[in-house]
């Protein structure tokens, strides 16, 4: 199994046995999942709601979602407890996010979560029935094309450290366009590998807890797809 999502690598059930607890069930991570967004929307809706109030939080909210996402990956026997935190804290740093674009661009945000939540529903119909299957050469391919995009944007963020940036993440033109529209499908495609790899894992009778586990790198992949539809509405909007 292979998923380029870093919280559902090939080792994660590696070793994994079922416990008295019981086992993973997909059933059992839909329902993790759903909670999990449902705090995050909580969050993102108190911020929202409280901006003058509120907007200091978002820089520690961004900084603790980070730490708590690494602790919960070297922790997965920790993501009953970690992943709802990790759900709260990327709530508001998404909250605070959201404000920023839907200040410039009023309807933006309604827009990105609407497009954030066909895209799952019609990726999960198309994997359930089989529509889209993720094969070895799929899961290469989503793989590469990835980790490429995380190498492009770590190098523009060191560049914005001496006042740069790389060409067409922030720009509005055809190409920056193409790009956007180019990482929202990678992004997307993220979801089937989660999903098959929740399938399988769960198929290994993973121990009760890798429900948690598993939702939480779903709703990684979610968050990245939401940010990355934003970005491209957000470039739509200035031509």
């Amino acid at each position: 199994m292979r998923t380029s999502n870093p919280a559902l690598s090939d080792k994660t059930f590696s070793g994994e046995v079922s416990d008295t607890n019981g086992i993973m069930t997909v059933d059992g991570t839909v329902n993790k999942t759903f909670i999990l967004v449902g705090l995050a929307f909580i969050s993102a809706s108190w911020i929202w709601m409280n901006q003058a109030r509120f907007i200091p939080l978002i820089l520690p909210a961004i900084i603790a979602a980070v730490i708590v996402a690494f602790l919960t990956i070297f922790k997965k026997d920790w993501a009953p407890v970690t992943a709802p935190i990790y759900a709260l804290c990327e709530g508001v740093a998404l909250g605070g996010i959201s404000i920023y674009f839907e200040k410039m661009y009023p309807g933006i945000v309604f827009q990105a979560i609407g497009l954030t939540m066909t895209t799952l529903a019609a990726l999960l119909f198309a994997y359930r029935a089989r529509l889209i299957r993720a094969t070895e050469n799929f899961r290469l391919g989503i793989f590469a094309a990835t980790g490429g995009i995380c190498i492009y944007y770590l190098i523009d963020l060191v560049f914005g450290f001496f006042g740069g940036n790389m060409p067409l993440i922030h720009s509005a033109g055809i190409m920056g366009i193409g790009f956007s529209v180019f990482v929202v499908i990678i992004a997307a495609l993220n979801l089937v590998l989660d999903f098959d790899f929740i399938e399988k894992g769960a198929g290994m009778h993973a121990p009760k807890y890798m429900e948690w586990y598993a939702a939480f790198g779903l709703m990684v992949t979610l968050v990245w797809l939401y940010m990355e539809i934003l970005r491209l509405l957000a470039k739509l909007n200035r031509r």
